[in-house]
């Protein structure tokens, strides 16, 4: 999962762009940069770390333009070193940087694709960078450089590429160029601002990176949809691909997404409240007479379930747990090791909302287990009576193969297990999870009733397919100790 930014405007855009990432950091911590367009030149400067440690005032005043891109990466694929850092960036044809955030599912078959037949050359691991590749190739098929051309490019780039895709370019001699995978599993938010030289606008992958920079949201990219804003302000948009099973990933609802954000017309906020509602029913349902003293969510993800779900329930919501803000969030973590260590330094338990209390802890869900566990030991230390454990999302049962990095099934605490097993290995006295409908109802909400979304990490159903042997593949990739070996290596 990563952040993606892109703005056209009448002025230099380097500090809007870097203000877009500041607000979308949640959604990658490894590495920042950003691409700026002036005239026939492009400016391009990216490194490992946060943003604000990526980007001095100097670095920053390089970045001169009125067309630029920006990306904070999560590592899905690839190596973890400054190499995969984006904006990637060719000169043929024209000069094109692009910024990335998904994962395709045929990167292998495309990476040989584009060296023996596109004659082009790929320098890294990066699936970001295949993409950029097979964008250039066939924009220089066409042999011009007008809105027609680039349209009629991006209908090749969607019947070549497969998995989820947002991303947002760069070309010199044109402006902006943005597009969408064709199921919109990835998502990419449109957006307009008025200024006293014109209209100005923005791409980006969440809402509140408009809210920041004061653009009205105009809608999200359509699946399969290119966008295309001239250096000049000119919109341009066309339908380049074959319509397909719309699926936006739920994952976002459930946890990546800021709950501020509006993603396919849906408020995260209102969907994690649904979510609390839906489960706090199910926990009736299951123990009418609980014994639940208070409510305490894990936060920061959970607060909105928790809230609601202590409000169906009639007991006591508390904040439990103090947050240590300097300490980025443990599911992206790149390792078991860091992510442990990190829970001790990011969580602390108040023992006063604990001491004697049966206590349910709600989380946003529940992915290896590991800090699950740790967690709940913390609230036992804390003088917990009883622990119980409650995910506002299902099982994790199979890994996510279109931009989230959840692990190999093996490291997945649910894979292959039933629930009786997993609140035993977690070590709490009750464990539930939302059911997958519950959850599915409750991020479409009642204006939406016949939304879908690509649940696959808990129903194991892909709405691409997936080609034998892709799974053996992506184990090879994202097990912890494949990255451990990469990192030594």
């Amino acid at each position: 999962m990563c952040g993606i930014v892109g703005i056209v405007g009448h002025s230099e855009v380097a500090a809007q762009l870097y203000d877009g990432l500041t607000v979308l950091q949640h959604r990658g911590q490894d590495a920042a940069g950003i691409a700026t367009a002036d005239g026939g030149k492009l400016h391009v400067h990216k490194g490992n770390g946060l943003a604000r440690d990526v980007f001095d005032e100097r670095s920053m005043a390089l970045l001169v333009g009125r067309v630029g891109i920006a990306h904070c990466r999560y590592p899905t694929a690839g190596s973890e070193g400054s190499d995969e850092a984006q904006p990637f960036y060719v000169n043929s044809p024209f000069g094109i940087a692009l910024v990335h955030n998904g994962n395709l599912i045929n990167t292998d078959a495309l990476r040989r694709e584009v060296f023996e037949q596109d004659r082009r050359n790929i320098n890294t691991e990066s699936d970001s960078e295949v993409l950029l590749n097979v964008f250039a190739h066939e924009l220089d098929s066409q042999k011009s450089l007008t809105p027609d051309a680039v349209f009629r490019a991006l209908e090749g780039v969607n019947r070549r590429a497969k998995g989820g895709y947002a991303v947002v370019c760069t070309v010199l001699g044109l402006g902006l160029v943005a597009f969408r995978d064709p199921n919109g599993i990835r998502p990419l938010v449109l957006g307009k601002r008025s200024s006293a030289g014109g209209d100005e606008y923005i791409v980006a992958s969440e809402s509140v990176a408009l809210d920041i920079l004061g653009f009205e949201r105009l809608r999200d990219v359509a699946p399969g949809e290119g966008i295309i804003i001239t250096a000049r302000g000119e919109l341009h948009a066309r339908q380049c691909a074959e319509p397909k099973a719309h699926a936006p990933c739920i994952f976002e609802y459930v946890y990546f997404a800021r709950p501020d954000s509006m993603i396919e017309e849906i408020s995260v906020h209102k969907a994690r409240m649904r979510m609390g509602v839906t489960l706090g029913e199910k926990i009736q349902r299951l123990r009418p007479e609980h014994d639940i003293d208070v409510v305490i969510p894990i936060p920061d993800t959970s607060r909105d379930a928790a809230l609601e779900i202590a409000n169906v329930l009639g007991v006591k919501y508390r904040e439990g747990f103090i947050k240590n803000r300097y300490v980025g969030r443990t599911f992206i973590m790149p390792g078991q090791g860091e992510r442990a260590k990190s829970v001790k330094r990011k969580l602390n338990a108040i023992p006063l909302e604990f001491r004697n209390r049966v206590v349910l802890l709600v989380d946003d869900s529940i992915v290896r287990g590991t800090t699950s566990r740790q967690i709940v030991q913390m609230a036992r230390d804390a003088g917990a009576r009883k622990v119980y454990l409650a995910s506002a999302a299902p099982p994790v049962r199979y890994p996510n193969i279109y931009g989230i990095d959840m692990p190999s099934p093996e490291e997945l605490v649910a894979h292959n297990r039933s629930e009786a097993e997993i609140e035993q290995l977690l070590g709490c006295d009750w464990l539930i999870y939302q059911d997958l409908a519950d959850l599915e109802a409750a991020v479409a909400g009642p204006k939406f009733p016949d939304r879908t979304f690509d649940s696959s990490c808990f129903n194991g159903e892909y709405v691409t397919g997936v080609e034998p042997g892709y799974f053996e593949r992506l184990e090879h990739l994202r097990s912890d100790e494949a990255k451990k070996q990469r990192r030594a290596s």
